[in-house]
């Protein structure tokens, strides 16, 4: 029998962060952070974490990104593979921390950022506006797990796409869970059946939402939820398999 354990999927928000958590007294929480050290000051040492946030940054990219996002994207389906962002090397990363002093540096960084990402791929490859929005919140769990080598044995990169499809049978989602930037029904119903058949406590998705986070983010973090289940019970997977590995050491590698 499987050990308990607090359980833990967490995914980005207008909050910072929104935590999915079953307790090892099977108690389950949604909460919002706005740094992820808070979450890991304030649940157990041992605690169990599935993020939707890259990890691992190599110091150059060949091909259509690091090796995590080019193994992971034939799990879906080729209107869904968007979703999984293609993250430049480290040094443009750094690049683009912020913060910004308004909107005209903000376009200056973000210029500066692709040009040092085409200088650092091959084929040279820019950067999507919307993977630049994650690197403040990709450094600052890069700084965390560089800090504490302890820590990737207990946190771990996902997608929760990837993690759907995974709970659907490796089947991709019928659909989306927005369309035009807005919720879209048919998705979320979709996913919110999906997780509820796969034993996802039903109180996550009853209790009312944390202030700064999405429906579609609440739906995100319970489905890597379910990852930091699998991953517990050693039925994780790893895309690639094995790990590749930056330059600090840092695992590159999706779990699903």
């Amino acid at each position: 029998m499987t050990a308990r354990r607090c359980l833990v999927g967490v995914d980005g928000c207008r909050a910072g962060w929104i935590a999915a958590i079953e307790h090892e007294d099977g108690r389950a929480e949604l909460r919002t952070a706005s740094r992820f050290d808070a979450l890991l000051a304030d649940l157990p040492d041992d605690a169990l974490f599935a993020v939707d946030m890259p990890i691992g940054l190599p110091e150059r990219i060949m091909g259509a990104g690091r090796e995590a996002e080019i193994a992971a994207r034939p799990l879906l389906s080729p209107s869904r593979r968007s979703s999984i962002f293609s993250i430049p090397a480290r040094a443009a990363v750094e690049t683009g921390a912020g913060p910004f002093a308004g909107e005209a540096h903000r376009r200056e960084v973000f210029a500066r950022v692709c040009a040092l990402a085409r200088a650092t791929s091959d084929p040279p490859r820019a950067v999507s506006i919307q993977g630049f929005g994650l690197f403040p919140r990709i450094l600052e769990l890069d700084a965390l797990l560089r800090a504490d080598a302890a820590l990737s044995t207990r946190v771990f990169e996902s997608h929760p796409e990837i993690a759907f499809a995974r709970l659907n049978g490796g089947e991709a989602m019928r659909h989306s869970k927005k369309r035009g930037g807005r919720p879209f029904e048919d998705g979320m119903a979709e996913r919110r059946a999906l997780l509820l058949s796969r034993g996802l406590p039903p109180e996550l998705l009853a209790d009312p939402l944390p202030r700064g986070a999405g429906e579609d983010d609440r739906l995100d973090s319970c489905a890597l939820l379910l990852v930091a289940h699998r991953l517990r019970a050693g039925q994780a997977v790893s895309l690639p398999d094995p790990p590749g590995r930056d330059a600090f050491g840092l695992p590159v590698a999706i779990w699903v």
